[in-house]
């Protein structure tokens, strides 16, 4: 099957990052390298890009699209946490910008065996990366009542997260939940028909929930954004795109904090607590898609893109 994934706000991307030519530039969800060839192409002979992403298949596509910029590219297969850990390695110091694209790719949602879809019967899985053990079968078989809540209700922001749990405990005890369908079957009888009647697949919050807990996605963001602001040049430019609101206040909260760390109270004259600012946040408001590219592209339709500028 074909990598085929359209990049998110591909021009807004590009245009934030105020790309230099002999810069360095870092992706650190490579995916199928839509931002990443956008990139490169605008790069001059001292120019470098490097480009991150844990899953298997994005590292073989995006070395192949990559491959006529040569050696100005590494392509590194790891997660972004460890970014700045890949930066060093590589002899590079500092870098001009960073992308950070945290959406499903359509190849993964589409790719049948990897599970990621109510859309298909297919095995439990979930995995960005196919090396760790952790899987959606493990977390639906495995886990308590009142863990599956609160993933379901915090991940998922599902109101009728307590009645998927119960339900999917109830299933399990007869027989194990080894596939998609099974859960998605779980889900849909867990939500009132009115509810269902309303739009949307009613399993979407809940695949959308086990797939952050299999992917520890929310907790590798919000541990990770502060050193990779760290990681860019004076003028530098860390450009991130969100899909659900969960991870939009993470980025808002951490780059606000970068922007404004006093942590003086508000009756204070001056700054005492000698937090110093690290930059500001370019737009106040995210940068959300066009008319035009959310029908071309309906999974572009809830993108947000906040972008920060280091100083």
């Amino acid at each position: 099957m074909e990598f085929n994934h359209k990049s998110v706000l591909l021009d807004e991307v590009i245009t934030n990052l105020n790309i230099k030519e002999d810069g360095v530039y870092v992706d650190g969800t490579l995916g199928g390298a839509g931002h990443g060839k956008a990139v490169c192409s605008l790069l001059g002979k001292d120019g470098r890009f490097i480009g991150i992403d844990q899953d298997e298949d994005a590292i073989r596509v995006s070395t192949e699209r990559l491959a006529p910029f040569g050696e100005s590219v590494s392509i590194v297969r790891s997660n972004y946490s460890d970014m700045v850990n890949v930066v060093h390695s590589l002899g590079i110091e500092k870098v001009d910008g960073i992308t950070l694209d945290l959406g499903v790719s359509s190849f993964q949602l589409d790719t049948t065996q990897r599970g990621f879809s109510y859309r298909f019967d297919a095995p439990l899985d979930m995995r960005m990366d196919n090396r760790q053990e952790l899987t959606a079968e493990i977390v639906v078989n495995e886990y308590s009542e009142s863990e599956l809540f609160h993933i379901i209700r915090d991940y998922g922001e599902d109101k009728f997260a307590k009645n998927i749990a119960k339900n999917i405990v109830i299933a399990r005890q007869k027989e194990p939940i080894r596939t998609t369908g099974q859960l998605a079957d779980i889900v849909s009888y867990s939500i009132p028909m009115k509810i269902k009647k309303q739009g949307g697949h009613p399993a979407k919050r809940t695949f959308q929930a086990i797939r952050i807990e299999v992917n520890h996605e929310l907790d590798v963001l919000e541990r990770t954004i502060s050193d990779m602001i760290d990681l860019l040049n004076p003028g530098g430019r860390f450009c991130i795109i969100t899909f659900h609101s969960l991870e939009d206040r993470i980025v808002k909260k951490a780059f606000r904090k970068a922007q404004d760390p006093c942590t003086c109270p508000p009756d204070f004259p001056v700054c005492v607590c000698g937090n110093v600012s690290r930059g500001k946040m370019v737009n106040r408001k995210p940068i959300l898609p066009s008319e035009e590219e959310m029908e071309q592209n309906p999974r572009s339709k809830s993108a947000k893109l906040r972008v920060f500028e280091h100083i």
